[in-house]
């Protein structure tokens, strides 16, 4: 069982930045690949970064590719999401993911209350 606390979210002007982090319990956090995701108003939850396991490897969604970078410190079981040039359309609640598998894809095991970002124009 892994239990997963976001924190570092707020309130920040369009173009600002924002740093989340995501706190995860267990002895195995090393094992599991970890990913981002958010979900705005009225609208689906939609993936935004994954890393793997030893943070070697990352995938972002096309929308924040080149503003956030996901990254990982297994030493202290925290995955982190830097977010810059944050636009309007960014608002949302951000939640962080774990899960097992090796490979990147959809189907995440582990899930955490979210944190809610707002940006304003």
């Amino acid at each position: 069982q892994v239990q997963l606390v976001e924190s570092g979210g707020g309130l920040v002007q369009a173009g600002g930045s924002l740093r989340l982090s995501c706190a995860a319990s267990g002895r195995t956090f090393s094992s599991y690949r970890m990913g981002w995701f958010r979900q705005a108003p009225g609208k689906e939850r939609d993936f935004v970064a994954a890393i793997n396991w030893s943070g070697g490897s990352t995938i972002y969604a096309v929308s924040v590719k080149g503003r956030f970078t996901i990254s990982r410190d297994n030493a202290k079981n925290t995955v982190y999401l830097q977010m810059n040039s944050l636009k309007p359309e960014d608002t949302a609640v951000y939640y962080c993911a774990a899960d097992r598998k090796v490979t990147f894809g959809p189907g995440y095991e582990y899930w955490g209350q979210g944190t809610q970002v707002t940006v304003s124009s």
